[in-house]
């Protein structure tokens, strides 16, 4: 097999995966909730913590990771407030409106942007192999939710929550690549975006609240410990060592085994239902895949 061949199946696995730990947010959100937090309080010790594990292999590996040029800072605020911030305040608060499968495919429409911008902005092919994945992803998720079954609930302010963090996910992916490309490390680019987003959900829903639940039990402790690692700092370190090798149009197809496994989490956990369009939907979602990864 060829180098490159290799390397970029290898990140294809890599996003696999991220998009798997992203399937576990949901169920986060809801443990969390139990414990107290609001939707600002759960993004906030996610990315407190994902922020802390980022720089804490920044310090092992090479702390000069921490530096960055002024004027590139566009990017770097691009990544945290107008994308991590953004959508992860909206997905979160999708969830807390609608079901867990409903918000998924809201935020998966993420790749439809990511591939419009990956064109312009990149240049990669936007050629028939990669729109016969997305309209079948979509088709899939659409079946996962429940929205073609009619047995979807969906809110006005849900919907736009949704859309809304479709879209700050898809920047995400533009504004790694751009940064990437003028030679950061994505430990650098993560680190910062997750600061970025804690601080801005702290400003936004208040600091106090979300560090007293907290620190009032050490169930509240390792539930945020455990947000902070399996739904933010290990698959978006997965998922950005995964960009270097993947077009960012491909990396957001893949990615969206995300809804899968959240309907899986929900089916599971929480009571949700699936059915016969779910099982359908999950097995159009892989079948996307396959065919994004087909040479």
């Amino acid at each position: 097999m060829h180098p490159v061949e290799k390397n970029e199946k290898t990140s294809i696995v890599y996003i696999l995966v991220a998009g798997t730990l992203w399937g576990t947010m949901g169920a986060f959100r809801r443990l969390l909730g139990v414990c107290g937090f609001d939707s600002f309080g759960v993004v906030f010790v996610r990315c407190l913590f994902a922020a802390l594990l980022f720089g804490l292999l920044i310090c092992f590996k090479d702390p000069k990771l921490f530096l960055f040029r002024w004027k590139d800072i566009w990017l770097f605020l691009g990544c945290g407030v107008f994308s991590m911030l953004f959508f992860t305040v909206c997905y979160f608060q999708a969830m807390t409106l609608t079901s867990l499968s409903v918000a998924a495919i809201l935020l998966y429409t993420s790749p439809c942007f990511v591939m419009i911008m990956a064109a312009i902005l990149f240049h990669e092919e936007l050629n028939g192999k990669k729109i016969l994945a997305l309209v079948i992803t979509m088709i899939g998720i659409a079946l996962v939710s429940g929205l073609l079954s009619g047995d979807a609930r969906v809110s006005t302010m849900g919907l736009l929550y949704g859309i809304g963090a479709g879209f700050g996910y898809a920047l995400y992916s533009i504004f790694v690549k751009l940064t990437m490309n003028k030679g950061y490390s994505n430990l650098t680019i993560n680190f910062y975006a997750c600061l970025q987003a804690a601080i801005g959900t702290g400003i936004i829903g208040g600091f106090a609240t979300p560090v007293s639940i907290m620190t009032s039990s050490w169930g509240s402790f390792g539930l945020s410990v455990g947000s902070g690692l399996i739904t933010c700092f290990l698959p978006y370190l997965l998922y950005t060592t995964g960009l270097k090798n993947v077009e960012a149009g491909k990396a957001a197809v893949v990615a969206s085994i995300e809804p899968v496994v959240a309907s899986l989490v929900g089916f599971l956990f929480f009571g949700e239902t699936i059915g016969i369009f779910g099982i359908c939907g999950i097995a159009l979602v892989l079948i996307a895949i396959l065919l994004i990864n087909k040479s």
